[in-house]
């Protein structure tokens, strides 16, 4: 400011330039308002300078980095009133600045100078989040208590249909075990024992007896019984995009039926739906060599698996064979069956041809109890091929036995020449 009040004496003094030239007295006055504007905007912008590097020098708290920061904040920001109307670059440099310093701040993990903000936005912002939550606790409320109205509506609408008293085709109201209770705990008792006996029903075979007595002559009844599982063991069920579910035959379906017809009662007994497998067993049994149909419906679904219970067979146990690629479908009678491998749809796969074999000769042996049988199989990983092992075992065995006694023979042959030979000579003599 001295410096501006010197100038302007010393201009008072000198003979005034518009006395010469209009022109370059416009000029004049160009250069001075322009000169004091830039004295106004850089005394201020130098005192700030000043201080930042006071605080610089001091180390002041948050380290050198915000303190250059903050020197460089001051040269470029917070101008007059009248600069800020002048240019408006030195506004877009000071957002940048302001943009990089708390960039700078996050990536060290500082937060955020308290005094920079606007307070009424801060203020603002806050008064926002806490309507934000309240608005959000309200919605939760809401819909917990429709979720509570809406769960006590079902649980009502349900006790009053399930617990109705039956009725007849008439309409008139059949007697049960809990007329002579309180209304309200006869709806209970009755809705409780419906859920159970689904229960049970879901759980339990459909019948004791699955099957039908055994045939009584004239008619002949086959004197085993051999239970088969359709996926898997006769069957491979493939998915494609184009074709969705198809099922493959295994090899050697026919033949298994046509070997084993006469010797075993053959039933499917499977784990899927009757909707699912009943046109199944029509395309592998064109000749109806399978004598009956069991679905999942008759299983004991138990620990997340679908066992055959063989004793519901209606059938000497001593006499049914259960052939299955999981464990858990005979795990009530383990001696009862016989876990093949999962059948991957190999075309060249020959095991059903084995499986005829091995349940042929059971038959034909005249086995008693199928179980001393299968006993020896139980801890197989392949009992078809383990069956095949000890058939050329006992080959090998009875092909040595018999070579044996073919040796005996030719040496019990070969003493009674010479002992004949002997004897003629002696008479001879």
């Amino acid at each position: 400011m001295f410096f501006i009040g010197c100038l302007h004496a010393r201009s008072k003094r000198q003979r005034p330039i518009s006395d010469v030239c209009p022109f370059h007295s416009l000029l004049s006055a160009t250069g001075v308002f322009l000169f004091k504007m830039a004295a106004v905007s850089v005394y201020p912008m130098c005192v700030r300078a000043a201080r930042a590097l006071l605080r610089l020098g001091n180390g002041t708290k948050g380290g050198s980095a915000p303190a250059v920061l903050a020197l460089i904040r001051t040269l470029s920001t917070d101008r007059t009133a009248a600069v800020e109307g002048a240019g408006t670059g030195g506004l877009a440099q000071a957002i940048l600045q302001e943009r990089l310093q708390q960039q700078q701040q996050k990536s060290q993990g500082q937060p955020p100078p308290e005094g920079d903000g606007d307070p009424g936005q801060k203020q603002q912002d806050k008064g926002d989040d806490k309507k934000q939550k309240e608005n959000t606790a309200y919605a939760k409320k809401v819909v917990l208590r429709l979720a509570g109205l809406m769960g006590l509506g079902s649980t009502v609408g349900m006790v009053y249909i399930f617990g109705s008293s039956s009725v007849d085709e008439q309409g008139n109201k059949i007697p049960d075990e809990f007329d002579h209770d309180v209304p309200v705990i006869q709806q209970l008792k009755r809705t409780f024992k419906y859920f159970q006996d689904y229960r049970q029903m879901i759980i339990e075979p459909t019948s004791p007896k699955l099957l039908p007595d055994p045939l009584k002559e004239p008619y002949y009844q086959p004197p085993y019984t051999l239970v088969l599982e359709l996926t898997d063991v006769l069957l491979h069920p493939e998915w494609s995009l184009a074709t969705g579910w198809r099922f493959k035959k295994r090899p050697g379906i026919e033949y298994l039926f046509q070997q084993l017809a006469p010797l075993y009662e053959i039933v499917i007994f499977t784990a899927e739906t009757g909707m699912t497998a009943y046109p199944l067993i029509d395309s592998i049994d064109p000749q109806g060599f399978v004598m009956y149909r069991l679905f999942r419906d008759a299983t004991r679904y138990m620990e997340g698996h679908h066992v055959k219970d063989v004793s519901c067979l209606n059938r000497d146990t001593s006499k049914v064979i259960v052939v299955d690629c999981k464990r858990e479908a005979f795990s009530l009678q383990p001696f009862n069956g016989l876990a093949l491998r999962k059948w991957d749809g190999n075309s060249e796969d020959r095991t059903l041809y084995d499986l005829a074999a091995f349940l042929k000769t059971i038959a034909l042996s005249g086995v008693e109890d199928v179980r001393s049988v299968l006993e020896n199989y139980a801890h197989e990983e392949d009992p078809i091929d383990a069956f095949k092992r000890r058939q050329a075992q006992l080959a090998q065995e009875e092909e040595q036995r018999l070579a044996e006694l073919s040796r005996q023979k030719k040496q019990s042959m070969t003493l009674g020449s010479i002992a004949g030979r002997f004897w003629s000579r002696s008479k001879q003599q």
